[in-house]
């Protein structure tokens, strides 16, 4: 991108720098993302063309960038902006407010629990995590920061679809018909009246997560979710889950108020 003069685009006053450590495969996808993102589909040998690498590294990397969420397959041979990019553009400040203010109580609520903590937005039907802090247990959740996932399959997802009308949690869903509204519904009546969501494997394998909203001015803007381990995971522990939960929400509630 270049600004009138024909230099290249920068967000800062000083011209950018390559960085003498430059690694050369994260370069090369983050340049891949880019084109994704800026001019649409790209095939794996128009992407090893333009790098100048063999196609296969050129696979490589765009299947860890289809991994991230960073990519998606086209119903041909080639590849489009993914979730992530998409998701990129929608209201940046809030999105750098939400994460200041949760860095804090995510690491209180790791510390506290000794499981790994997250904090998520909605998009559409979409949830995408934007703070993660990782517990340093051995059997822990890795980090999730910057993944996204289908809305009703995670905790803070369906914790935010709560607060929402049926028939608005409907037209969201309408579009992806491999999503039970129905069943999305009923379970929905159930975290309304608990104000706490469980996802038992929904979104992976082996993850149990809890989560619970997130408000500004009243309405829910992100949720705060625990994730465990499913063989370390307790139903009897469910309310002191959600007094953690709770105290983490408050204080970045609290927070958001204050820089407002």
């Amino acid at each position: 991108m270049q600004n009138e003069q024909g230099t290249p685009f920068s967000s800062s006053r000083e011209p950018k720098r390559r960085p003498s450590y430059a690694v050369a495969s994260a370069d090369n996808a983050l340049r891949i993302a880019t084109w994704l993102q800026l001019e649409g589909s790209l095939t794996v040998s128009e992407a090893a063309a333009r790098l100048g690498v063999a196609p296969s590294t050129a696979h490589r990397l765009l299947q860890m960038l289809v991994y991230r969420d960073f990519a998606v397959r086209d119903a041909g041979r080639g590849y489009r902006a993914g979730p992530v990019l998409e998701l990129a553009g929608n209201s940046p400040s809030l999105t750098a407010r939400l994460r200041a203010a949760s860095l804090g109580p995510l690491r209180g609520l790791v510390a506290v629990s000794g499981d790994s903590a997250n904090l998520v937005i909605r998009t559409g039907d979409r949830v995408r995590f934007i703070a993660s802090v990782e517990s340093d247990v051995a059997l822990r959740v890795s980090t999730r920061e910057g993944m996204v996932f289908p809305v009703e399959r995670t905790s803070g997802g369906t914790v935010m679809l709560a607060g929402l009308p049926d028939e608005e949690v409907a037209e969201i869903l309408q579009g992806r018909p491999e999503a039970d509204v129905a069943t999305v519904l009923s379970r929905l009546r159930m975290v309304r009246r608990a104000g706490v969501a469980v996802n038992l494997e929904r979104a992976e394998e082996g993850v149990v997560a809890v989560g619970r909203a997130v408000a500004l001015a009243g309405e829910p803007v992100a949720a705060v979710c625990l994730a465990i381990p499913s063989s370390r995971y307790r139903a009897q522990r469910l309310l002191e889950y959600d007094a953690w939960l709770r105290a983490a929400a408050e204080a970045m509630e609290a927070a958001l108020e204050t820089d407002g």
